[in-house]
């Protein structure tokens, strides 16, 4: 009959066993995969110690806040935190690409509707659209297109896509 002891140990051995194994992704009895030689490299950026930088839009006259976290030459697609301040709406406009906006803080108001934190709104291409702040509070969205981004207002000659059907 096995002692307090013994048992104590074997329970011991197998928690030990249970969280290494937990902890590495490997199974418990399986053996460790080999470390592929073709890893990628991350990037990842710290945007509580980045700077806002501007975007300029001559076309209505506008600075917006950004901190560019990500492009890709090849796709285009971009990622950018991109703050609205208080009452400011970025006016009807369209873009040769879908956009998405993942609300972080404040409330984002676009042309239909109203979206707080935690919020995805996908805009799809092929329109126009508006979106922007509250008139009593900044929002602060993580901004995503696939392809490479452009903006186009009523403004500009050629829009992408007819104002009207």
């Amino acid at each position: 009959m096995p002692t307090q002891q013994w048992k104590r140990g074997i329970a011991g051995a197998a928690l030990a066993a249970a969280v290494t194994c937990a902890g590495s992704g490997v199974a418990f009895g399986e053996e460790p995969a080999k470390v592929p030689s073709n890893v990628v490299t991350l990037t990842s950026k710290d945007t509580g110690k980045m700077d806002w930088d501007i975007l300029d839009i001559p076309q209505i006259n506008a600075k917006l806040p950004v901190k560019m976290l990500q492009s890709d030459p090849e796709t285009g697609m971009t990622a950018i935190l991109v703050k609205y301040e208080k009452g400011f709406m970025n006016t009807w406009h369209t873009h040769p690409t879908a956009h998405a906006m993942y609300v972080i803080e404040g409330t984002l108001v676009t042309h239909q509707g109203e979206f707080g934190p935690g919020s995805w709104v996908w805009f799809p291409e092929g329109g126009w659209m508006q979106h922007g702040a509250t008139a009593t509070s900044d929002v602060v969205v993580l901004f995503v297109t696939p392809k490479k981004f452009d903006i186009k207002y009523p403004v500009d000659k050629d829009p992408w896509y007819p104002m009207n059907k």
